[in-house]
């Protein structure tokens, strides 16, 4: 399996995501999700269905079939998911779980899927007469895997006495900036709304050299945080269009083409001029079957084709009722905090030389890993003032 090539097709996928996201979803607010936690999700389901179903998913993902969606997992796992911080990197931190009901055995092809290529913690649970306790543990479990930051992922109800399983994903990231910004010159500017109005929100600056490139409309900040002693890279990217009112066809602009994101990055630091960056804090959630089925994955939601998941009859009445996602992210002087929880419920049916870079009206922004391309999270801020 060509790793690059995976990943190159997954951030393809992560950025039509995120458009239909962003012109739904997040049309009027602050927003942040991560592509790879949903991507992950979606990979144990399709590695459960069969038949139409998992066609369609595995067209959906850019996959050439349910195994080559299994090793990519097992690449990301233990490549890029180990922890840096003891060596000087990034805190990481990514988890699996699966809740499934115990009148219902694991399929034993499936069952191995789910222990050595996701590395997923499996619970047999009961689902028909506890469905409240259930959920409240798979909550728990995403707060302890996020350090707290992604409280509730199953909200009240999602899950009732036809729930039969569970797929959970947690990914938490604390980075420092490779140069952290001085908080003494952090100072309040104006920021230019969507809607032509403006607030008062603190902006970071900074006389150092950065890494901006300027492309057609919009121009890009990369920065980068403080690199551990393995060879990964982790970098955040701003993309900011020229116009104030310009992030809308920038959004139009993400999935115009396959590989957007690797021929508009910068590559060079460069001298600034004007350099303002906002701190922020937003957190964000939504129900993802909407956006998944505007994209044309519809089959798992309606039933049929998840009949790899357990060795029962009643797997050919299994399907996917809804897929949650939270995440959150703060961006201040000294680095970022990001997490992000998704889970999905199973039911039973019945530049020139100089430039500046003045991030002062809505934009967007992702965090990726250098070395192997993959976007962990992606989001876009219309306002800084607001979570």
């Amino acid at each position: 399996m060509d790793l690059r090539e995976s990943i190159r097709n997954q951030n393809d996928v992560a950025l039509g995501l995120t458009k239909k996201l962003l012109q739904t979803e997040g049309k009027e607010s602050n927003l942040v999700y991560s592509p790879l936690s949903i991507h992950v999700v979606l990979s144990l389901i399709a590695a459960g269905s069969e038949g139409p179903t998992q066609d369609q998913l595995l067209y959906f993902l850019k996959s050439k079939s349910a195994d080559h969606l299994n090793s990519f997992a097992a690449e990301l796992v233990s490549v890029l998911f180990s922890d840096g911080s003891p060596s000087g990197g990034p805190l990481l931190s990514f988890a699996n779980g699966i809740w499934v009901d115990s009148s219902l055995p694991l399929k034993p092809s499936f069952k191995q899927v789910v222990d050595t290529a996701y590395k997923a913690a499996l619970s047999q649970v009961d689902f028909q007469t506890n469905a409240a306790e259930v959920a409240s543990g798979v909550n728990s479990w995403a707060e302890k895997e996020t350090s707290g930051l992604i409280k509730e992922i199953l909200p009240p109800g999602s899950v009732d006495s036809s729930t039969r399983l569970i797929f959970a994903n947690a990914l938490y990231f604390k980075g420092a900036w490779n140069e952290e910004f001085d908080a003494s010159t952090t100072k309040e500017h104006d920021f230019h709304l969507l809607d032509g109005s403006t607030v008062k929100a603190p902006f970071m600056t900074s006389k150092k050299k950065q890494f901006v490139s300027s492309y057609d409309g919009f121009t890009v900040l990369g920065l980068p945080y403080k690199q551990g002693e393995d060879k990964r890279r982790f970098s955040m990217h701003v993309f900011l269009p020229e116009a104030k009112d310009g992030l809308p066809s920038l959004v139009e602009k993400l999935d115009s083409e396959s590989g957007f994101l690797d021929r508009h990055l910068p590559k060079q630091q460069v001298e600034v001029g004007d350099f303002r960056l906002p701190k922020f804090k937003i957190s964000f959630g939504f129900e993802a079957s909407n956006v998944l089925k505007g994209l044309g994955v519809v089959l798992p939601f309606s039933g049929g084709g998840l009949t790899g998941m357990v060795d029962s009859p009643v797997g050919q009445n299994l399907y996917v009722s809804s897929i949650f996602h939270k995440s959150f992210i703060e961006v201040n002087e000294e680095g970022t905090e990001a997490a992000a929880a998704s889970a999905g419920v199973i039911k039973l049916r019945g530049l020139p030389i100089t430039t500046d870079f003045v991030a002062d009206h809505p934009f967007l922004f992702l965090i990726r890993e250098e070395l192997t391309g993959t976007v962990m999270f992606i989001g876009h801020v219309l306002n800084p003032l607001a979570d």
